[in-house]
């Protein structure tokens, strides 16, 4: 459905006054308030990030609540705590960023994605955070059915995931501290057979993890991604990526299984990313869209532009940029167009496919390093 830029909203407060003024979100306004009622006032705000080339002086600019143009998703951050079983005096901060499409309840699911880096003392794992964006589509997951309003209950399951996946880790750690005390207290034979069991029992658990999280980061069928030349300028890195997708579903999983490279991982903004996405045939109202700064602030809005202007349909754009310490000022934006418009000629997404001659590369499913 089209509507008219949104503006910007400083307060939640601010935006829930909005959404209510709109009869077809009144529904969401409601919804909002529950949350604020449930989490506490400050628990729950309009979705705000920095422009990561903005100058320490303040110039940065930071976009709130409603996203401007046709989509009018809605963003906003709910902060929780969570404390493990062992010990409920101990509680831990933990931040999820909630997305609702334009057809949201009607006939879309939220999106949440996990913004904090640690959970209690250990970072988040690729695993974690593909089970986090899943949260809607997964078999063990929040059950949807459209037309029902379901962010609390997505909050609660990811609360529950997120003290587990912490218990696991401070049982792993416990598990090695009575190992070394073990050891301690025997001989010297002892301590080498110990060794050997730990080893082994480690062993193990690095291969049940390592086969889980590629379980949970694998690709959609059928997926290939196209992988552009990097575009490097006074020492930053951007890297386009775009690939075939057939329904919104597989736009988390795909994200996720990009975040499951450390290399992608560790980039100052690891998926800037655009999609569209046509669902049926028939009509326009068909045609989804939706976009993630990723904290490049703008760039997926201009990414989806770029998608717009070329009128093309069923696709998903990524650009990987590697920081290099020196502003480029809006050089950077030109720089994320070229590397995505890159890739979809090299993947013949346009109305004239690349050739193979030009630069480029194409790899097989699931290949992005």
């Amino acid at each position: 459905m089209s509507r008219t830029p949104s503006p910007h909203f400083p307060t939640l407060d601010a935006l829930i006054e909005h959404l209510s003024a709109d009869a077809e979100r009144e529904e969401l306004a409601a919804e909002l308030g529950a949350l604020q009622s449930i989490y506490g006032d400050d628990a729950v705000r309009p979705w705000g990030r920095h422009d990561s080339d903005s100058n320490s002086n303040g110039g940065g600019q930071e976009r709130r609540g409603v996203d401007s143009g046709e989509r009018g998703t809605i963003r906003y951050e709910v902060t929780v705590t969570i404390s493990p079983s062992s010990d409920s005096s101990i509680s831990h901060p933990l931040t999820l960023l909630v997305s609702l499409p334009p057809s949201y309840p009607a006939s879309s699911p939220p999106q949440l994605q996990l913004l904090s880096r640690y959970v209690g003392p250990y970072g988040v794992d690729a695993s974690l955070f593909g089970a986090v964006l899943r949260t809607y589509i997964s078999r063990d997951g929040v059950e949807w059915a459209p037309g029902g309003v379901c962010v609390f209950d997505g909050v609660e399951w990811v609360r529950e995931a997120c003290v587990r996946w912490l218990e696991e880790r401070m049982s792993e750690r416990k598990a090695g501290e009575i190992l070394r005390e073990d050891e301690r207290a025997e001989g010297r034979n002892d301590v080498e057979e110990r060794d050997e069991e730990r080893e082994r029992i480690q062993a193990d658990e690095r291969k049940r993890r390592a086969e889980q999280s590629e379980a949970e980061a694998r690709m959609p069928e059928g997926v290939e991604f196209t992988v552009a030349e990097p575009i490097v300028d006074r020492k930053s890195v951007f890297i386009g990526r775009a690939c075939r997708i057939t329904h919104p579903s597989q736009v988390p999983m795909i994200l996720a299984h990009l975040m499951s490279d450390r290399k992608i991982a560790r980039a100052a903004h690891p998926i800037i990313n655009s999609w569209r996405c046509r669902v049926g045939i028939t009509c326009t109202k068909g045609v989804y869209v939706d976009n993630d700064d990723d904290g490049e602030t703008a760039a997926g809005g201009r990414l989806a532009h770029l998608l717009q202007i070329l009128d093309v349909e069923n696709v998903l754009v990524v650009v990987t940029r590697y920081y290099g310490g020196i502003h480029l000022g809006p050089d950077r934006f030109k720089h994320i167009n070229q590397a995505a418009r890159n890739a979809l000629e090299l993947g013949g997404f346009l109305d004239a496919p690349a050739t193979e001659s030009q630069s480029g590369r194409k790899k097989g499913r699931g290949a992005h390093k």
